[in-house]
């Protein structure tokens, strides 16, 4: 049985997010990779707020909020209610998640070289794809694209076959997809 879409991709995170949290490990860092996102935008701007932060790193508030408590509590990050606007809170980088940051940087350093190489090898970059696939996404979001794909079932109850990946349309920035390997 061939994996789903959600199954692969969830399966390449604990892939990618496994290595990166045992390369930390190895650094002697109790470190996620998951707050990565977040100490590169307060390393651009501090203080942030929520939200800043969230369209900085290009991830939902939800995910940011949920982090930067976690990262609260391990000291990393102080968060406090801006004195305007109580719903607000800025969040800065304590003096423990400043003194990580250049042994953190050198773990993104080779992080980044990891990547690379992963690149090189593959027919396509997945920096690449994965870029390509979010902007597709975010001109037609994967809901409309369930809904349009039971529209094609109701119309056709014979063809109950989704189309498959070598059959669909590859327009997105102009990239033609090539047929995946056997």
């Amino acid at each position: 049985m061939k994996a789903g879409l959600g199954t692969q991709l969830r399966h390449l995170i604990e892939l990618l997010d496994g290595a990166v949290s045992e390369a930390y490990a190895q650094e002697g860092l109790s470190y996620r990779p998951r707050y990565t996102p977040v100490m590169r935008a307060l390393m651009e701007r501090e203080p942030s707020t929520i939200g800043q932060i969230a369209a900085a790193a290009g991830i939902t508030q939800p995910a940011v909020t949920q982090t930067v408590a976690l990262m609260v509590k391990e000291g990393l990050v102080s968060a406090q209610s801006e004195p305007g606007d109580r719903r607000e809170r800025l969040v800065r980088l304590t003096d423990a998640g400043r003194e990580l940051l250049p042994r953190l940087q050198a773990c993104w350093r080779a992080t980044a070289g990891a990547a690379a190489d992963l690149d090189a090898e593959l027919p396509t970059p997945l920096s690449l794809t994965l870029e390509t696939a979010i902007a597709a996404l975010e001109v037609k979001p994967f809901g409309e694209r369930i809904a349009e794909a039971r529209a094609r079932m109701a119309d056709h109850p014979s063809s109950q076959q989704p189309r498959s990946s070598t059959e669909a349309p590859a327009r997105t920035r102009g990239i033609r997809r090539k047929p995946r390997k056997p």
